[in-house]
């Protein structure tokens, strides 16, 4: 079970989304206490071993992905596992209720906005705001396009679950199902084609809107990088978008079909995003979005006779928001297999994929111990008793050793790893789905999530070249590893996913695997919002030198006489 001890050590990292640096090791120091401080610290000796855990991988069924706070549109060819193309359905809504558009109404135009995740980085020549992008991959100073065609969808997204008696809300899953025997067939989710944007570009240039000629035009709005798509009456070529929101809201003035929410949802049942490669490059973009904002809608801009002024006319909106049911559609094109994890052995890599991906399982102390003399006991007992002495009820009693540090740590392997690995991972309890206690208890710039838990969730070291190939991910595990000693917690199943926001761990439950079983197995949601993957060193990795352990530095009390340093 041990297999040996090392130099104390601790590595300081820190990290932002948009760029990230190799974190450097310093020595580990020991925190003070009542029993260990610089007077008593030289009757102490301090050592460190690794010790075997099972790590296996897990390929994801469909999950869940209806309500997520940030939704993914657009193509992404991950350099290592192949394509993934999200679309995204979503009902569409409105405030304002039994509408009077007035007499004579138009529809001058449609504009369809989704705002960019972007910042404010200078001023170019005095004239135009520059702005960075974090929300599009791969990332670069240009975007390839995608295609983008929008239909009118015509299944009916419902609250609750009628198979649970409506007691439960209705999942959805990225499959295009809402259970493992109800799929939603493409002739409703395109029901209607509204238009299809052969070359949707994506750029991060600040759109200005103006007023006036040309010559003289006056700038009237300054707008962040977004998504914004305008149709114009006064363009041939927009007549059929145009007449589309002619005919589904403003000819509706009066009917039961603009009276209330209920029949406004059961009448327009929402969007479908259909993203796809542009037809003239095999290449795309993939971009987070989030359709909850205000800023993101469609704006339905009409005129009507005035009725103060004659022969005048007035202006007016519309405004249709993008809730409150929004589903990402996930379609998974691999070209690295996923395989089935050896949950009894361990497997050699782990593969981890965000979206509909992978993730994987790691235990702690499994199996029996041929080293122990008490044949009862398995390697989860015989190492607390290694550590502290326990009461006739296994419970806590006093510290044979005091650790000071627990870690996991995750090498990538480099040889599989083609670039764009993901610079998080999230660690958690797989048994219940939620964080760890170090999670809970490193609050570091948690108000900042590019930031965030840096001390218990390590941000990936890099190489220090151009290419930054990633090198390894420390997890620090030592108050979940206490809690198994002092607390007599369970020695639960942990798991290991790619993560795009780890601050959402702490708030938001996990979502649901479709399994087709009663088994329930869920994902966390960091890991449904990014298509980020990797491969990492397991524990049966061939290279001894990068397996997958668990390293603990700990401190020897006098009275551990078998203690390795005594």
């Amino acid at each position: 079970m041990k297999l040996n001890k090392t130099a104390l050590r601790n590595s300081s990292i820190a990290f932002i989304i948009t760029i990230s640096f190799v974190a450097c090791d310093k020595d580990f120091a020991s925190v003070d206490s009542d029993i260990i401080n610089d007077d008593t610290a030289t009757n102490f000796n301090t050592t460190s071993e690794k010790f075997d855990v099972i790590s296996y991988n897990k390929p994801l069924n469909p999950i869940q992905t209806n309500n997520l706070g940030l939704n993914m549109l657009g193509v992404y060819d991950d350099p290592t596992y192949g394509r993934t193309v999200a679309s995204l359905l979503t009902q569409v809504n409105t405030s304002l209720l039994d509408p009077s558009f007035g007499d004579n109404v138009i529809l001058d135009s449609v504009v369809l906005t989704i705002p960019f995740f972007s910042r404010n980085v200078g001023v170019i020549d005095e004239t135009f705001i520059d702005y960075e992008i974090d929300s599009v991959l791969p990332r670069g100073e240009s975007y390839n396009p995608i295609k983008l065609s929008i239909f009118e969808n015509t299944y009916f997204l419902r609250d609750f679950n009628p198979n649970d008696d409506f007691d439960s809300d209705q999942a959805y899953f990225s499959n295009k199902s809402a259970s493992i025997t109800e799929q939603i067939g493409a002739l409703d989710l395109e029901s209607v084609l509204i238009d299809e944007i052969e070359s949707l570009t994506i750029s991060n240039q600040e759109i200005i809107l103006t007023d006036g000629a040309d010559t003289d035009a006056v700038i009237t709005e300054r707008l962040s990088p977004r998504i914004r798509l305008v149709w114009d009456k006064d363009v041939a070529e927009d007549d059929a978008v145009i007449s589309y929101w002619t005919n589904k809201i403003i000819a509706q003035e009066g009917l039961s079909t603009l009276s209330n929410p209920n029949n406004f949802n059961d009448y327009f049942r929402g969007l479908y995003f259909k993203a796809e490669p542009e037809s003239m490059s095999d290449n795309g973009s993939l971009m987070l979005l989030n359709l909850s904002q205000q800023e993101s809608n469609i704006t339905l801009y009409y005129s009507f006779d005035s009725p103060t002024q004659e022969s005048e006319r007035d202006q007016s909106t519309y405004l249709l928001t993008f809730s409150p049911t929004r589903v990402n559609f996930f379609e998974n094109d691999f070209t690295t297999l996923i395989p089935t994890g050896d949950e009894v052995n361990g497997d050699d890599r782990l593969f981890l994929k965000g979206g509909e991906g992978s993730l994987a399982g790691i235990k702690l102390f499994d199996g029996l111990n041929p080293d122990d003399d008490d044949t009862t006991d398995n390697t989860f007992e015989a190492w607390r008793k290694q550590y502290v002495i326990l009461n006739d009820l296994g419970e806590f009693e006093s510290y044979r050793r005091l650790i000071n540090e627990a870690n996991l740590i995750f090498y990538v392997d480099q040889d599989q790893v083609m670039g764009e690995e993901p610079d998080r991972l999230y660690l958690y309890n797989r048994a219940n789905g939620v964080p760890l206690l170090d999670y809970i208890q490193d609050s570091q710039n948690n108000s900042v999530p590019l930031l965030s838990i840096p001390n218990h969730l390590g941000i990936l070291e890099r190489e220090d070249t151009d290419e930054g190939k990633g090198i390894r991910y420390k997890m620090k595990i030592t108050s979940h590893v206490n809690s198994l000693l002092l607390d007599n917690a369970e020695n639960v199943q942990l798991g290991i996913a790619v993560s795009g926001n780890v601050n959402l761990e702490a708030t938001v439950p996990q979502y649901i695997e479709q399994t087709g079983t009663d088994e329930e197995s869920t994902v966390p949601v960091s890991s449904i919002i990014t298509p980020r993957g990797t491969i990492l060193h397991g524990s049966n990795s061939e290279d001894i030198t990068k397996r997958l352990y668990l390293e603990i530095f700990y401190t020897c009390l006098e009275t551990d006489i078998d203690c390795p340093n005594n």
